[in-house]
């Protein structure tokens, strides 16, 4: 799985079928041409009301849906206790152990970052050109700041550094990213189907229909993924306009493997953090077994896939 972009300069570097990418070279030397590509680009058609609204209510359904679940939860304990539930979180709060707390979510984040890290590294090496993974990491550590004010900053961010040290064109860059966001979703939708199924028949009334939808919605998610690989690697779509659009460098390079390798380096992360947050509940009283919680959390993480 080595780089195609090794040891070749992003303007000597050719689309399948032989074609130099468009545009590579004027956006490496930023001449005239290239701003007249970038404002030649089409603009993205206006998304209809009712999608805007989906975008911005269903995470906050499936947020709203996860934590009555949890407050189900506290409040069956609290009852237990013979208590409410705020004066019986006051006293859980009194009584966490948050050395053990903060140990916990330091190590998760520095594991998280490993493998975020190590993914992007492998995309670019894959798709753009190749780069120590050790070169990576500070740029990496940086995004996480400027995705506090705005993901798309820290993404812009890690196009520039390329750009500016490597030459690497930012349409190719911005195609590596986007190649990364599929494959994330296509990772939590296959984690989410799992954790759904193996919660399938113990979860809250209120849950079971959204838990019950995501198989039916992975399904037709992965017919899509099986549709877009086929067209986007045909001959005849290569040769039309949108096929050289360098939006899609990544996508017309890539092969199955390289959607798969990405689901795999993905998923340790996922279940560090099913085994994290189920150690961190028991430190708030909250009993919640690794099966249990890998049954919510790819749910909460693919919803956060949702832009809102």
């Amino acid at each position: 799985m080595a780089g195609r972009g090794e040891g070749v300069e992003p303007e000597d570097r050719e689309q399948p079928g032989g074609r130099p990418d468009s545009g590579s070279a004027a956006a490496v030397s930023g001449g005239p041409e290239a701003g007249a590509a970038s404002s030649a680009e089409p603009a993205a058609p206006p998304r209809s009301p009712a999608a805007r609204i989906a975008r911005q209510v269903v995470p906050w359904i499936i947020t709203a849906a996860c934590f009555w679940f949890l407050y189900r939860r506290l409040d069956a304990a609290a009852a237990r206790a013979g208590t409410e539930v705020v004066p019986y979180l006051a006293g859980i709060f009194a009584s966490v152990d948050w050395s053990r707390w903060l140990l916990l979510m330091v190590a998760y984040s520095g594991f998280f970052f490993l493998i975020d890290s190590l993914v992007l590294w492998r995309v670019v090496s894959w798709f753009n050109t190749a780069i120590p993974w050790r070169d990576l990491l500070p740029v990496r550590a940086s995004t996480y700041i400027l995705s506090i004010v705005n993901e798309q900053v820290g993404k812009g961010a890690i196009a520039l550094y390329l750009n500016r040290t490597r030459g690497v064109p930012g349409w190719q860059i911005g195609s590596s990213m986007l190649f990364i966001m599929v494959c994330e979703f296509y990772y939590l939708a296959t984690w989410a189907t799992v954790g759904s199924l193996l919660r399938w028949n113990d979860v809250p009334a209120e849950l079971v229909p959204l838990f019950h939808s995501i198989p039916l919605l992975a399904g037709a998610a992965w017919v899509l993924f099986a549709i877009f690989y086929r067209v986007v690697r045909s001959e005849r779509f290569a040769r039309s306009g949108p096929g050289q659009h360098p939006l899609l460098h990544a996508f017309r390079q890539a092969r199955l493997h390289h959607y798969l390798a990405i689901l795999l380096l993905r998923s340790p992360a996922l279940l560090a953090a099913v085994v994290v947050y189920s150690l961190a509940a028991r430190l708030f009283g909250v009993e919640l077994g690794f099966g249990a919680m890998l049954g919510f959390v790819p749910v909460v993480f693919f919803a956060t896939l949702v832009p809102g």
